[in-house]
């Protein structure tokens, strides 16, 4: 049976965790506030599953609580920064609000993040940048276990390399959901990490394997399989089976993740390493896989640009909005509701999870669970 609690519920509990783990309680509560919200927004696979993963990361110290970003170079419009292994929800606000400021000074900013654990859902960065009025590019890659394979490969090589870009839709009407009450800011607002509204702007957010690893996890426990296409098993051969990414198969080896696309997604996800890991100091993926590791270390590269200081601020708020309305005005396709754009989806979720509640599977709950015993916390019922 599924577990299902309101938001502030969910995030009083996971925070629990996190400040038994050994974070404040202000880091715990933006931390928690952040996976809650990926719930929200129908982004389980980056939800409070992933907090069995946080608690073994802690414990095994490749995660680093109360760790703060360092600014290695700062150029102005130019900054390298370090993560130093903390929670990403953590260094990814500081380091996002370090860019935003930048880039609202000089018009624009070009900005390292690297040795950042689990940054989670990274849409959450460029609505960040939106509210500000500012476009935001992201690339990102994954230092963990490998899970996707390379077009033409049979066997996993690389991560699910997420990129994401935030487009500001100045006069669309902002959503109704708003953040869960209960959550607060590193700096001990009341609103879910500074974003009141993120309003109905364009926020593209996805990984380039067809599928995030997370919501294979989530398959899994829930005990459903995967679509034709998105995997192949430890023998290179295509299954639907979602636990050969998720659990060691017979032979000890794990099976992959496809890329989305075949070669336009491939080329994504290595631009996204190169950019993401090569480019930002992190590291990129090249050696044998400990499976024991818990760890999961992000780099990204993100660049922001504000409108206003181009001189394109007009022309792009009335062009943008009027494809957007170009698009939105055709006929619907059958089996369809509405023609949507990037965003829209989450959107809509937040809305409805707000009224209903969030639903965690049965497994996913017991695991919670037992995170929350190896640090001494017992949730209740």
């Amino acid at each position: 049976m599924n577990k299902v609690l309101p938001a502030p519920e969910f995030i009083a509990q996971a925070a629990s965790i996190l400040i038994a783990a050994g974070s404040t309680p202000s880091e715990a509560n933006t931390v928690a506030g952040n996976l809650v919200m990926a719930n929200l927004s129908g982004h389980d696979s980056h939800g409070v599953g992933m907090l069995p993963r946080y608690v073994d990361a802690v414990l095994e110290g490749g995660l680093k609580p109360n760790s703060s970003v360092r600014v290695v170079l700062d150029t102005g419009s130019l900054l390298t920064l370090d993560g130093q292994r903390g929670y990403g929800q953590i260094v990814g606000e500081q380091a996002m609000a370090l860019g935003i400021a930048r880039a609202q000074t000089h018009g624009s900013c070009i900005m390292t993040l690297a040795n950042a654990h689990h940054l989670g859902r990274i849409g959450h960065f460029a609505e960040m940048a939106v509210a500000q009025g500012l476009v935001s590019l992201h690339f990102v890659n994954v230092l963990s276990r490998p899970v996707v394979a390379p077009f033409g490969g049979a066997d996993r090589r690389y991560g699910t390399n997420p990129c994401c870009i935030g487009i500001p839709l100045k006069g669309r009407a902002p959503s109704d959901a708003g953040p869960p009450q209960g959550a607060s800011t590193p700096s001990g607002g009341s609103a879910l990490h500074a974003v009141k509204s993120v309003g109905a702007h364009f926020i593209l957010d996805f990984a380039t394997s067809r599928v995030a690893q997370g919501k294979m996890r989530v398959a899994y426990n829930e005990g459903r399989r995967a679509e034709p296409g998105t995997l192949i098993d430890e023998d290179g051969r295509p299954t639907t089976d979602p636990g050969v990414v998720v659990v060691p198969q017979s032979n000890g080896l794990f099976g992959a993740l496809l890329a989305f696309g075949e070669h336009k997604g491939y080329g994504m996800a290595v631009a996204c390493e190169l950019l993401g890991g090569a480019l930002t100091g992190g590291g990129t993926w090249h050696q044998p896989t400990d499976p024991a590791v818990r760890a999961v270390v992000n780099g990204m590269l993100t660049i922001l640009i504000d409108p206003a200081r181009l001189g394109t601020q007009t022309s792009f708020e009335e062009e943008a909005l009027a494809f957007v309305d170009w698009l939105q005005a055709g006929p619907v396709a059958p089996g369809f509701d509405a023609v949507q754009i990037a965003g829209d989806p989450e959107r809509a979720t937040r809305m409805q999870r707000q009224a209903d509640g969030i639903a965690v599977d049965a497994q996913t709950w017991q695991e919670i669970v037992a995170a929350g015993h190896k640090v001494g916390v017992t949730l209740p019922g």
